[in-house]
């Protein structure tokens, strides 16, 4: 169903993550309004009345009711989605959610339900596929000029330098989900399944706790993934170490050639032809991202990620979870 302009966002969640998304939509102010604001810190919301003019709520099962709200923001802890989804989709409105989407099989289950049977789109807030070089590498993939894909590898590592007062939620299990895999390693995660083109089949991973020892979850992961398709996707992602210096951001190779990308330069090098090589700048990827949710409301067009994706890519974790307790491959359970 088609929204009609300027999409009426209710923003549920109005903690850090919500600047970021606040900043895309002061990008679009004839396109999209933020009218109301839930969160359960008094403080929190009287800060985002003030600097949106929002109507304020305690409780986002009150923001939900609201007939001025075309779609909600889901910006809350991990453990909270599949509550916010839910409810959300029950009152009929659109949904952005932040990652991960939700934590469990079951809870996966009730977002697929609840947004089906409400017949409302639900876009996973997969923002680093809005980077250009990401794009182009997709349309190049999509071209076929790689061949069948062969490997995917991609990368999102930076030195945290979360303290164990500073951590907050993000500390514990129960409300995170895990540790840094389904935090920070939830971008990398999207990203292998995207440029892969499959369906995710199995995994293997390996946990470690290098230097955030105070954290309930691991630091640091790096996780095998078979595909439907035969291809197969190594991730490496940390919050105990940057990247080494050349490490590429993302890179394919397929029977054709390859491509990589550090995140601006994509390279491609298709076998017996000189390398190509293009520059892309650096852009808020989530003001793109919410850019593309407002077009997707207002044209009815499928996004790139929809709880389909979203759930897809929460069975990679899942499994990668199971599979560092028990040191073997593990398949991903569908939903």
């Amino acid at each position: 169903m088609t929204v009609k302009l300027p999409v009426r966002i209710g923003l549920i969640g109005a903690g850090g993550i919500a600047n970021a998304h606040l900043k895309g939509y002061a990008t679009l102010p004839d396109r999209v309004q933020v009218v109301a604001v839930a969160d359960a810190n008094p403080d929190a919301v009287a800060a985002r009345v003030t600097e949106t003019g929002a109507t304020g709520y305690s409780d986002f099962l009150e923001l939900v009711k609201d007939p001025n709200v075309d779609a909600v923001d889901i910006c809350l802890p991990h453990h909270l989605h599949r509550d916010a989804i839910v409810a959300a989709a029950e009152a009929g409105k659109h949904i952005l959610c932040e990652k991960p989407l939700c934590l469990t099989p079951e809870e996966a289950a009730d977002v697929r339900d609840a947004v089906q049977k409400a017949g409302v789109t639900l876009m996973c807030a997969h923002n680093q596929l809005f980077m250009p070089a990401v794009a182009e590498a997709k349309k190049v993939l999509d071209s076929g000029a790689l061949g069948d894909v062969y490997e995917v590898r991609t990368t999102d590592s930076f030195y945290n330098d979360f303290s164990p007062e500073s951590m907050g939620w993000r500390g514990k299990a129960a409300t995170s989900g895990g540790g840094e895999y389904i935090d920070t390693g939830y971008h990398p995660t999207y990203l292998l399944m995207h440029l892969s083109g499959g369906k995710p089949v199995s995994a293997f991973a390996m946990m470690s706790s290098h230097r955030l020892t105070f954290m309930e979850g691991e630091d640091s992961a790096q996780v095998l993934v078979r595909f439907d398709n035969g291809s197969v996707g190594q991730l490496v992602t940390s919050w105990a170490y940057d990247a080494a210096p050349g490490t590429d951001r993302f890179s394919v190779v397929g029977e054709k050639g390859s491509l990589s990308s550090d995140g601006t330069t994509l390279r491609v090098k298709l076998r017996g032809q000189e390398e190509q090589v293009v520059e892309h700048e650096q852009i808020d990827t989530f003001a793109a991202e919410i850019a593309d949710f407002v077009e997707c409301l207002e044209t009815d067009r499928r996004p790139l990620n929809t709880e389909v994706e979203g759930i897809a890519v929460l069975g990679i974790i899942l499994a990668a979870y199971e599979s560092a307790r028990s040191g073997k491959a593990e398949d991903v359970l569908s939903v």
